[in-house]
């Protein structure tokens, strides 16, 4: 029986080649040999052919290189400029995210070359480009202002709560909700899985504070956030805390509020509120618990019957 060595895995097709020119070197007659596995007679001299002049790797399988690039290496390079650092509007297209149609569409303008999307995915993989999740930045955003904290006034703080004795926690608010989107789940083909949840739509407000040691505190509330009602969680917030405390917030209205200033300066030192540049919720760590929350809270475990969103009073004492 005759084997077309096509149908073979790459692995088994090198065994094979390995096994058949040792069991000639081990003294057993080429003919017989290359018979027993079912190949052409003539197959196994290329390979002891191979094998005398290149040595056992030349009848190892190797990665087929695959069809030759349309693309110049200046070209390619070119592709990688235009992509890092920029978005597709730049470029003079609508749309925001870079796509692999996008990128053959642009090729084909700039130089004439049409290509296909499996190539442009093979050429983008080339230059360890990968697809990512974006992140949304607001053309608001101050760069300098950014780089300035980062730089300057954050390590100052710093300095000066480490003289003072003081601790640094970083605070914001969001809304939780019980109807929030669900994760995908695996579920057969053409059949919409359900989950059994509460009917009753719920949302409340939570507001909470955390430091680079992992101390956390928080409060749940229902209506909106004004400087009356932040001035009673400050109060709360502090109620067990000897140790003065430079709160870290955002631009929030409530937060910068002529109430709030003069509540924070009849403290006497034991608070400051320090205020980030506007736009960079990537400088607040407090946004990392509202993301777990939204990525790992009722989107993954749906309320059940009976079950509340809002929790104990005592939840808001220092942690």
């Amino acid at each position: 029986m005759k084997i077309d060595g096509r149908t073979l895995s790459h692995d088994a097709s090198e065994t094979i080649r390995l096994m058949a020119v040792r069991r000639v070197r081990e003294g057993e007659a080429p003919s017989e040999v290359i018979k027993s596995y079912g190949y052409s007679r003539t197959t196994i001299y290329k390979w002891l052919t191979a094998a005398g002049n290149e040595g056992d790797g030349a009848l190892r399988s190797r990665k087929h290189p695959g069809p030759n690039s349309k693309l110049t290496d200046a070209q390619m390079r070119q592709v990688q400029q235009w992509i890092c650092g920029k978005d597709p509007r730049q470029h003079g297209f609508d749309f925001v995210l870079w796509t692999r149609k996008v990128v053959a569409e642009l090729i084909q303008v700039r130089f004439g070359t049409s290509i296909g999307l499996t190539a442009v995915g093979r050429l983008l993989a080339k230059l360890e480009i990968t697809p990512q999740q974006q992140l949304r930045r607001a053309y608001e955003r101050d760069p300098e202002a950014i780089k300035y904290w980062k730089q300057v006034r954050y390590p100052v703080l710093k300095a000066r709560a480490k003289r003072a004795g003081a601790q640094i926690f970083f605070l914001d608010e969001a809304g939780v909700r019980s109807d929030s989107t669900l994760g995908r789940t695996w579920a057969p083909k053409g059949k919409t899985p359900e989950v059994r949840t509460i009917g009753q739509r719920q949302k409340v407000n939570a507001i909470s504070a955390v430091n680079d040691l992992g101390a956390f505190w928080f409060e749940v509330y229902t209506g909106k956030l004004n400087a009356y009602a932040f001035i009673v969680f400050l109060k709360r917030f502090l109620r067990y805390r000897r140790r003065p405390v430079y709160l870290v917030v955002d631009g929030h209205p409530s937060h910068k509020a002529k109430l709030v200033a003069k509540f924070v300066a009849a403290t006497e030192g034991r608070l400051e509120l320090h205020f980030l540049p506007p736009y960079a919720l990537e400088l607040n760590p407090d946004e990392c618990v509202w993301g777990h929350l939204r990525k790992h809270g009722t989107s993954k475990t749906p309320l059940r019957q009976n079950e509340s969103l809002t929790l104990p009073r005592e939840s808001g004492h220092p942690r």
